[in-house]
């Protein structure tokens, strides 16, 4: 049987624990976990032992055979040296993947760390090589945009925590997918808030400035219930506040608030069970959004919706445009509202 892949929390417990493997390669689009675990491993020697057992070297700047000389040498009056390989994204995958002899079979007494921040690091003898030699590699993937409130509400339960569908959609419209800003905003909130606690609406207006009443949530909602005065009054804040709500996430969560509601229509049978199970749906109230959609809109105005707003994200970006996005993604919330279902 296969063994898991490795994650970052699993290989910062192991570090915390003094379990190392002896080569790591931290690679993949998600530059945030490649630089908080090459701290992790910075901090692994005491400050006393890192003058003569600690390297800190750039792939443009060495040779694959200085890393494997250092790699090879004694530590000096310490159990192990650490030589952290960064930028390995720099370098070619040719010239990256002559340490590949090394890394099959690799000195015990050093622990050797390979960052290619923001890319995939490529090879088959690389990755074989790693393999061979019990190295660990750590693939992190930037985060869907449709998975970000899933994301943000796992690291809340890892605080102890919990967050409603609203709050994580809050979250979502502020820390987007900068992993970075999420982590820091949430052990902030972690820090504020007593054991077990939820957070609120409330909480994060008050502790991170999101307006609770103008955001992504509360813009669907207006959508699903055709309320033309408050999705009005959110998009007039989002022209207002830029950096509040940035519209590629307003976009992209009406986009996918329209693709379920013309998935529920060709859910056989329709029962509340089968949309909730179709869709994932994780409450009744995220059910009754869907329940409401579909009764304020058929599949025609459905899917002239979906063309309109891959219409206004190609506008924004430029094309067959030269309008302001504010004024486009007004256009967007009239055509929405007033959809007639012209698909023809």
């Amino acid at each position: 049987m296969a063994l898991p892949a490795p994650t970052f929390e699993g290989i910062k417990k192991a570090i915390k624990n003094g379990d190392y493997a002896p080569v790591y390669l931290l690679h993949g689009d998600e530059g945030y976990f490649t630089d908080a675990l090459a701290k992790e491993f910075e901090a692994i020697l005491p400050e006393e032992e890192k003058a003569f057992n600690q390297y800190v070297l750039y792939a443009p700047e060495v040779e694959p055979a200085q890393v494997i000389d250092i790699c090879r040498r004694v530590p000096m009056m310490s159990e192990r040296q650490v030589v952290i390989l960064k930028e390995a994204q720099a370098i070619r995958a040719d010239k990256l993947g002559k340490l590949a002899t090394y890394i099959a079979a690799p000195v015990a007494t050093t622990i050797l760390v390979i960052c290619c921040r923001g890319a995939e690091a490529k090879g088959k003898e690389l990755m074989n090589a790693l393999k061979k030699g019990g190295g660990v590699a750590l693939l992190s993937k930037k985060i869907a945009e449709y998975n970000i409130p899933a994301y943000i509400g796992a690291y809340i339960r890892t605080k102890g925590l919990s967050a409603d569908q609203k709050a994580l959609e809050m979250l979502r419209d502020y820390i987007g997918a900068d992993l970075s800003k999420l982590y820091n905003e949430i052990d902030k909130l972690a820090t504020l808030l007593p054991p077990n606690a939820a957070i609120t609406p409330e909480v994060i207006e008050l502790n991170i400035g999101v307006s609770k009443e103008f955001n992504t949530f509360e813009l669907t909602d207006a959508l699903v219930a055709r309320d033309a005065r408050k999705a009005f009054a959110c998009i007039n804040y989002f022209r207002n506040n830029p950096k509040a709500v940035p519209l590629v996430l307003a976009t992209a969560a009406i986009f996918n608030l329209f693709a379920d509601l013309l998935v529920a229509y060709y859910v056989p049978g329709r029962t509340d069970a089968a949309i909730s199970e179709t869709l994932k749906l994780r409450n009744s109230f995220a059910l009754k959004r869907i329940r409401q959609g579909m009764a304020n809109y058929n599949p025609f105005q459905i899917i002239e919706i979906l063309g309109a707003i891959r219409t206004f994200d190609a506008q924004s970006k430029g094309i067959g445009s030269r309008q302001n996005e504010h004024r486009l993604f007004h256009e967007l919330i009239y055509h929405i509202l007033s959809a007639p279902g012209n698909i023809s």
